[in-house]
């Protein structure tokens, strides 16, 4: 029998434990073993808890249990959670995870100190939730060079984005609605909504893709704070709807990747507008395959904890086997700038108020003084400069975006 020590019993812990228990049968069958939790490793007090049992404080009890094969870490966050994985990974335990921003800053350390143990870090449910990405990068994919990389990576504001579309309400409403629902945090929703979480998921696929760290500061973030329901109905005009798009591009130099995360006009006729509600989606381009999509949940207890314990049996079939493929070699964050390539040309959106529109922007809303248009065919650089001579002119500029290429 295979013993699992789950660090952290919030959300994703305790969705962990449901799918061991729940799908124990089908789990043994495809593992050649039962696999069991031997125990919950969390701060709190669960006296009285059903599996009361289970429950230790101490880390120190499970890193010196050798029956504990895989810890799998779902508190998130980096401390105490770096301290904890790197212990366990020393204790010569395999570690799954669901932590993307423990991945994407300490991935590289990590996965080299696991190599070094003969173990393996996983860490599947940190980017698509229960959407499949590292697995099918790694595997299936593997005799392809990713020229191309976007899509929607976060559930939380993705559900937002939908909201604010169908419903017509404001940034706050869809906020609120979403907190309502369990999907971003009450206290401090920043992470989400401010394109962070995004961001870092980014940095996870861009690093495994080039073999080589991406730190998440020096990949450029926007979130969705300034979109407004004027957006909607601007962008329907020319058949459009606005999406928090991750996106990594690396066609000639692959020492100068283009990665950004930011909102985005999407034309209705790309799969990844239809994409509502908290899925995920994620469009990958080939050199070999050509165009391959990805679709599920980003968010929510079950199918993130599934994706958890598809690592947990991955590390228990095939052992330090499990881990070939992921590696990406540690580098010193980029000195200045960020991996945004300035002189691409693109089609861009502007919203704002004026006597009357920029010259040079082909207006497709108005109301009264407002304004929104496009700009066809411009670098970021150019466009910079298109925004800041439509303010010296008077035009008060409330949002900008990119479209997406069709």
């Amino acid at each position: 029998m295979a013993k699992v020590a789950i660090l952290g019993f919030g959300t994703v812990g305790s969705g962990v434990l449901e799918v061991i228990r729940t799908n124990a049968s089908s789990i043994s069958r495809r593992v050649g073993q039962e696999v069991s939790v031997k125990y919950i490793c969390d701060i709190r007090d669960f006296s009285g808890h059903p599996d009361e049992k289970l429950f230790v404080k101490e880390i120190d009890t499970v890193l010196r249990d050798e029956e504990v094969q895989v810890v799998v870490e779902t508190i998130g966050g980096l401390n105490p959670a770096y301290f904890y994985v790197k212990s366990a990974l020393e204790s010569g335990k395999h570690v799954a995870t669901s932590n993307k921003e423990l991945v994407a800053v300490h991935g590289a350390e990590l996965l080299a100190l696991a190599k070094d143990k003969g173990v393996c870090f996983l860490f599947e449910a940190s980017v698509g939730g229960g959407m499949p990405m590292i697995a099918p990068l790694r595997d299936s994919l593997a005799a392809n060079v990713v020229q191309e990389l976007y899509g929607i990576i976060n559930g939380t504001t993705n559900f937002m984005l939908t909201e604010m579309a169908e419903k017509g309400c404001n940034f706050d409403e869809a906020l609120h609605h979403a907190q309502e629902l369990g999907y971003a945090e009450t206290r401090d929703p920043s992470a989400d909504v401010d394109g962070i979480d995004a961001q870092r998921k980014i940095c996870i696929l861009s690093s495994l893709i080039l073999g080589r760290e991406i730190h998440p500061e020096n990949v450029p973030v926007r979130g969705i704070r300034g979109i407004a329901p004027e957006d909607f109905k601007a962008l329907a005009a020319c058949q459009s709807t606005v999406k928090l798009i991750a996106r990594f591009s690396c066609r000639d130099d692959v020492l100068s990747p283009d990665i950004s995360v930011e909102p985005m006009a999407v034309p209705k006729e790309s799969p990844l507008a239809g994409v509502n509600d908290v899925y995920n989606a994620a469009m990958i381009r080939c050199d070999m395959l050509g165009d391959v999509m990805f679709y599920g949940k980003g968010a929510g207890k079950l199918p993130t904890a599934s994706a958890v314990v598809a690592d947990v049996m991955d590390v228990l079939v095939k052992q330090h086997a499990a881990s070939e493929g992921l590696m990406w070699r540690a580098c010193e964050p980029l000195e200045q700038g960020t991996y945004f390539c300035t002189e691409e040309k693109s089609d861009w959106y502007m919203r704002g108020r004026g006597a009357s529109a920029p010259q040079g922007m082909r207006e497709i809303w108005r109301e009264g003084e407002r304004f929104a248009g496009i700009v066809r065919g411009i670098s970021r650089t150019q466009w910079d400069d298109f925004c800041e001579k439509a303010e010296k002119n008077g035009f008060c500029v409330e949002n900008t975006m990119r479209l997406l290429a069709k």
